[in-house]
């Protein structure tokens, strides 16, 4: 979106409707676009841009938390760090949901039946409580039941909103909740983002090979459009019974799990959850895990990687 060219290490993928390869590169091949973007009219950087720099001044540190696959407990993993953040009254937290096909982070944290409100300074989030903010498409649907079927333009224009018309404020997090994949919300996400500085990805797997495949390819993302990789989080490692306490793995990772590719990739590993059936029936109430839950050993893995996360990124200056 901001380039006039597409790098050789680029993904295959839409180049930008205001790239001097737009309608032009081989991804454009069969696009119901691809005659109009490749006409002759004036191209240049997107008006967004600099509204969206103005809007992220405001931010300290942006997180994006990726998932190759589905089903891994991404979302779930965004919410419990959003509540952890916000956990200490000093920050300001806000998570960004731009699942738009599966926005599930109202319903997590228990916000499904709120609205956008807008005022003169723009959109407001919902706030969970007064220091952590939400905003997601899921407010704007008329019913849960709505399927959101957009193509990539308009799903491309609404994470610009998101980012440049909704007055976040002053924040010490903001946490960008992605749907799986490595498509145009990511791409959006890094290219609206790239000038005001991402911090870094987290990573969320399960420990089976079907689900690192996925990871795999999520990291090639992360590298070939420069986002740094804070570390990867193992999740659904093993079920831990609430009345026994012992664990039994319920993925089994045929092929090291999470250990052996964070060290085959050289990404830090950040971490294991184990499964605790209590962490979905948070979610489905809208309630923090943590704090329901605080003797469980998901919430001492969650409250350990959250905590190395801070202590890795501590250790360097905001992006902004």
């Amino acid at each position: 979106m901001t380039g006039a060219t597409v790098p050789e290490n680029a993904p295959d993928h839409c180049p930008g409707v205001e790239s001097e390869q737009a309608g032009k590169a081989d991804a454009c091949n069969g696009c119901a676009n691809q005659e109009i973007c490749a006409s002759d009219k004036p191209k240049g950087p997107d008006p967004a841009l600099p509204l969206i720099r103005e809007r992220m001044r405001h931010v300290k540190r942006k997180i994006l938390v990726l998932s190759g696959k589905g089903g891994v407990g991404k979302s779930t993993f965004t919410a419990q760090l959003g509540w952890a953040f916000a956990a200490d009254e000093n920050f300001q937290t806000g998570i960004m949901d731009v699942d738009i096909c599966g926005p599930s982070i109202p319903t997590i944290l228990g916000i499904a039946n709120e609205q956008v409100h807008s005022s003169a300074s723009g959109w407001s989030p919902v706030y969970v409580q007064d220091n952590l903010g939400v905003m997601s498409v899921g407010f704007m649907l008329p019913s849960a039941k709505d399927a959101v079927m957009w193509r990539g333009p308009k799903k491309n224009g609404l994470i610009a909103q998101f980012l440049k018309d909704v007055d976040w404020g002053e924040l010490d997090w903001l946490v960008v909740d992605t749907p799986p994949g490595t498509s145009d919300e990511h791409l959006s996400v890094v290219q609206y983002l790239k000038e005001s500085g991402i911090d870094g990805a987290v990573l969320v797997t399960t420990p089976q090979e079907v689900a690192l495949q996925d990871v795999r390819r999520e990291i090639d993302f992360c590298r070939k459009v420069g986002v740094r990789i804070i570390g990867l989080v193992e999740n659904m490692a093993g079920f831990v019974c609430p009345n026994c306490k012992n664990t039994s793995e319920i993925f089994r990772p045929t092929t090291g799990g999470a250990a052996r590719l964070a060290k085959e990739c050289g990404i830090e590993l950040l971490g294991s959850v184990p499964l605790d059936p209590r962490i979905g029936k948070s979610a489905d109430y809208g309630v923090s895990f943590l704090d329901e839950y605080p003797d469980s050993p998901a919430t001492t893995a969650f409250l350990d990687i959250i905590d190395r996360i801070q202590e890795i990124l501590d250790k360097e200056g905001p992006s902004s």
